[in-house]
């Protein structure tokens, strides 16, 4: 076999190969035997018939193709394999000349991850580190008070409202379901929808407009969205008063917490208790994202001094990403189309993906960066701390969704994910010693 390879553009590689007739005999021969299982001669059993018969059967370019899409596989891999190549996603595969007794000729365009000169990398986290020592982290008054009345509405007493009562219409702090809909969202289909009115969830004026209707009545509410004039049609399907438990000792002893094995325990005695729990609580999570901010800094500032080419597939790809992040979010939480979206804001979906261009570049940076630091520290996970955290993961998911079916967990992508996630904290840790 003959390979030849070449560079086309940056970070990506040309595959010549071309495998004598004699080595696509091998794999022609490879097909015939695969194919015969599935190929009915009568007087025999699936895949007992001899050769000449089931060739006979077979379309000749069934049985090239078939040997072709074998030898590709196997000879791409092979030397994929021996040559220590990276590829980024599949080849781009073009079949040149395939004829039995001739030479099998193919060609396979790949996307190699680039060769990353870093810089002084431990200088950046020295600096960097020194910069940010001595930031105090604060927890206030106010801040506890927000988690405190968040675990409030949590415990909230929920009463239906009788319309034909005098207090039966709908006010501010009522929890509301209703139906809405109108022709510039969702292609003018109806939606259910629930929410806590007066907090603010929807464009202005229309939970307004929802003030003092009743359950069963129907409303056109005129709103703004995307600086036009649009009427929405609003019925309101059911209302209920949302009654708050007060705060205080006895709100404290009825909340729970969560054992150290994960099991149910008791709530606080006190609500200075509460309060002094959700403040190390907060302040946990303050110090976790000052750790991530001053991670990302050091990260940020190594990738700007190193040097590679950026790989324009693996940037597109990124982009296509971001992009289908984008249109989730748009059908999720504003629930229209993403055309329709598309529409309101004046931009092609093309215009989009190119405003993600700077955004995936960064992305990427950061990826490669850390990829070579891991190189360059020698940085290993084993098979055994990959599947603690997989495990300890998965007990969690559990208990968290107990009697919920959220479908199965891909566990080789978990793995995968969990294998970068130690990866990267070996690395942080190692560059965070060097201050």
């Amino acid at each position: 076999m003959e390979v030849k390879q070449k560079k086309i553009e940056k970070s990506q590689l040309e595959l010549g190969f071309e495998l004598s007739a004699e080595e696509f005999k091998h794999f022609i021969d490879h097909a015939l035997e695969h194919l015969k299982k599935h190929v009915k001669v009568d007087g025999f059993r699936p895949g007992q018939a001899p050769n000449k018969l089931i060739e006979d059967k077979i379309k000749p370019e069934s049985l090239l193709m078939e040997a072709g899409d074998i030898a590709v596989r196997e000879t791409y891999l092979n030397y994929i394999k021996e040559s220590k190549l990276e590829p980024v996603g599949q080849p781009e595969v073009s079949i040149i000349k395939i004829a039995q007794g001739s030479p099998f000729v193919f060609k396979a365009i790949i996307t190699v991850l680039p060769n990353v000169e870093l810089p002084d990398y431990k200088e950046i986290a020295i600096r960097q580190l020194a910069d940010s020592k001595g930031k105090e982290i604060s927890v206030t008054e106010e801040e506890v008070l927000d988690s405190i009345n968040y675990l409030q509405k949590t415990r909230a007493k929920f009463t239906e409202k009788n319309p034909t009562s005098p207090d039966g219409s709908a006010g501010r702090g009522d929890f509301v379901e209703i139906k809405y809909s109108a022709k510039e969202i969702n292609g003018g289909k109806e939606i259910n929808d629930k929410f806590i009115l007066g907090e603010g969830g929807f464009m202005a004026g229309f939970e307004d407009g929802i003030v003092s209707m009743k359950t069963g009545e129907e409303k056109e509410i005129s709103v703004k969205l995307n600086g036009k004039d649009t009427i929405l049609k609003v019925k309101i399907v059911s209302l209920q008063k949302m009654e708050l438990p007060e705060i205080n000792d006895e709100f404290a002893k009825q909340l729970g917490t969560f054992s150290a094995q994960g099991g149910p325990a008791s709530g606080w005695d006190t609500l200075v208790a509460l309060k002094t729990n959700m403040k190390e609580g907060i302040l946990a999570e303050k110090t976790e994202a000052e750790k991530q901010r001053r991670r990302g800094e050091i990260l940020e500032k190594i990738a700007e001094k190193a040097k590679f080419e950026m790989p324009v597939a693996m940037v597109e790809y990124e982009q296509e990403r971001l992009l289908e992040d984008l249109k989730n979010k748009i059908t999720q939480n504003i629930k229209i189309s993403f055309e329709e979206y598309l529409a309101s804001i004046k931009k092609t979906e093309a215009e989009i993906k190119e405003t993600y261009k700077k955004e995936a570049e960064k992305r990427l940076r950061g990826f490669l960066v850390l990829r070579e630091l891991g190189k360059k520290e020698n940085v290993e996970t084993s098979e055994k701390e990959i599947a603690e955290e997989v495990e300890k993961y998965i007990k969690n998911y559990n208990l968290e969704h107990a009697g919920h079916n959220h479908g199965e967990i891909d566990r080789e992508q978990l793995k995968e994910y969990t294998k970068g996630v130690i990866q990267n904290e070996k690395i942080f840790q190692i560059l965070e010693k060097y201050s």
